[in-house]
């Protein structure tokens, strides 16, 4: 039996089987496949590994498509923002905002590249049924007190420790406790949010850039003076790539994206707006005082985007969907400064707030969950603005964390027209299904357009590399105690209770079986 202070603190509830839901993409009504599980609670290390083993969370439920089943394939897509360049559609977007807030101006017709569709799949975010359903199924309270057992059970054996062993051990329990013992966010919920400064992090305002960068691209600018023939890009190639925030750019220089992002207004411009970054936290002050002008917005947009009802919109779906997270905060000192976990990074224009793109921050990649906007608003193309700002969040945070890189936006549905829209932030990379590994999507395209679903490996000898290989290592919580699977299995006689698990565990990796704990009752 392992010590608890070894353990992750990732607790899941696997359902065995698979669930059909009605397709929210081709609108079969049993079409859309996937397998799930509920997230009492999860590390972004592990929830980074399972959404590159093709899982996505919605709310706490977490789940992964059946790919060779599913009527509608879901691959998982990322963009790398470092290699990112604006598209002449993108920059239209980005200078259309800029003269709304500098001269009120509100461009007339529609946009063509406005079908930013929200990146919460509705064939899962739609199921209130089966949340529900779920949340009968994990009996929160009962699961709490077992672990209070185990942990007591523990300690007993393990008999003298020191005083500090003790101390440490203590604070995980509690810590572990408050997360099995919470029920629904909107009750008094604990969750462990980075420190913040007071206020939200204001993104409307370009990153400080070191003084060892301004000195490179001052050197990277004298060498473009001295060698109006081209030279430059070759020393770009051998000594340093040019910053990622660079001086604003001369007339004969293309834009950057967060050229055309952080322009300057006129002070006598006609709107304020400013990016907030609020921890999705209960405790938060800003996240508190501004969630009934976020759950207003929210329903506003569902009723008049999705024509939902009004009581398929109500508090308690918004709370569980965008604002509970199994994720848990976290700030170390090598990490970004606003420290990773889940967040609202709220738009706002003349102190209201017009859209909320909801964003996992995990240690390699900025990850959309959903985004939601008014309305009214709809003419500024605001699903191609957030993901430009999300894509600039992704490479400010890089200058600071180098292995955060990436930025994934969800599933990429090829069958679906209105999806393929994603496919349009390059470059990109398909996730294979098969095999884990990412394919740059121009690769991937073509076998697309002959099959809904595609092996974009071309290996044939390749193999999932972090595939279950010992089920037996495994870690469950099982009648108030924590044990590897092949102690726990020696108890069981059902043979479909050993199915359920090595399904689990073919589907997580054996990587995700060993640090998190899988809950069976």
């Amino acid at each position: 039996m392992a010590s608890w202070a070894a353990l992750s603190p990732s607790i899941v509830e696997y359902f065995e089987g698979e669930d059909f839901y009605r397709c929210g993409y081709c609108k079969n009504e049993s079409g859309s496949r996937s397998n799930g599980m509920w997230a009492h609670s999860m590390t972004v290390q592990d929830y980074q590994d399972l959404i590159d083993r093709g899982w996505r969370r919605s709310g706490k439920y977490v789940y992964k498509p059946v790919m060779n089943q599913t009527c509608c394939p879901q691959y998982t897509i990322r963009c790398r923002p470092l290699q990112f360049q604006p598209s002449k559609s993108h920059k239209k977007v980005l200078k259309k905002m800029l003269k709304f807030l500098a001269k009120g101006e509100i461009s007339k017709g529609n946009c063509e590249d406005e079908p930013m569709e929200p990146t919460m799949e509705d064939a899962v975010a739609s199921d209130f049924a089966l949340i529900n359903k779920l949340d009968i199924q994990c009996d929160l309270k009962t699961l709490g007190d077992d672990l209070k057992e185990s942990l007591k059970s523990e300690e007993k054996k393990k008999g003298k420790s020191s005083e500090r062993e003790e101390s440490n051990e203590l604070i995980q329990s509690q810590d572990m406790e408050e997360k099995l013992d919470s029920g629904e966010p909107s009750h008094s919920v604990k969750v462990h949010t980075a420190p913040q400064p007071g206020k939200g992090a204001d993104l409307s305002k370009p990153p400080c850039r070191k003084a060892k960068e301004i000195r490179k691209e001052r050197k990277r600018l004298k060498l473009m003076q001295q060698n109006p023939g081209g030279e430059l890009e070759g020393f770009q190639v051998r000594c340093q790539p040019p910053s990622l925030f660079p001086p604003k750019a001369k007339s004969n220089q293309p834009k950057s994206l967060e050229d055309l992002i952080f322009e300057s207004l006129p002070e006598s411009a006609s709107h304020k707006f400013e990016v907030r970054l609020v921890p999705v936290s209960f405790e938060d002050p800003e996240f508190k005082s501004s969630f009934s002008q976020s759950f207003s917005l929210y329903v506003k947009y569902q009723m008049a985007i999705h024509q939902d009802l009004p009581d398929e919109c109500g508090k308690t779906e918004f709370t569980r969907f965008l604002c509970s997270s199994p994720l848990e905060a976290e700030n170390p000192p090598y990490g970004p400064d606003c420290g990773y976990g889940s967040f609202h990074q709220q738009y706002w224009l003349d102190g209201k707030i017009i859209a909320v793109g909801v964003i996992d921050v995990l240690p390699y990649c900025v990850s959309s969950v959903y985004l939601y906007y008014d309305p009214d608003y709809s003419f500024l193309s605001l699903g191609v603005y957030s993901a430009l700002r999300e894509i600039a969040f992704t490479r400010q945070l890089h200058e600071k964390t180098p292995q955060l890189s990436y930025y994934y936006m969800g599933f990429y549905i090829h069958s679906c027209p209105k999806m393929k829209y994603k496919g349009q932030y390059r470059p990109s990379d398909l996730l294979c299904p098969e095999t884990y590994v990412w394919v740059p999507i121009e690769q991937c395209l073509p076998s697309l357009e002959n099959s809904k679903y595609c092996r974009f490996n071309q290996d044939p000898e390749a193999v999932d590399e972090d595939r279950s290989k010992e089920p037996d290592r495994l870690q469950v919580f099982y009648k108030k105690a924590i044990m590897p699977y092949g102690v726990y299995k020696k108890q069981q006689r059902d043979p479909s209770e050993e199915a359920a698990v090595l399904q689990y565990a073919s589907l997580v990796g054996q990587t995700c079986s060993e640090r998190m704990l899988l809950f069976r009752n």
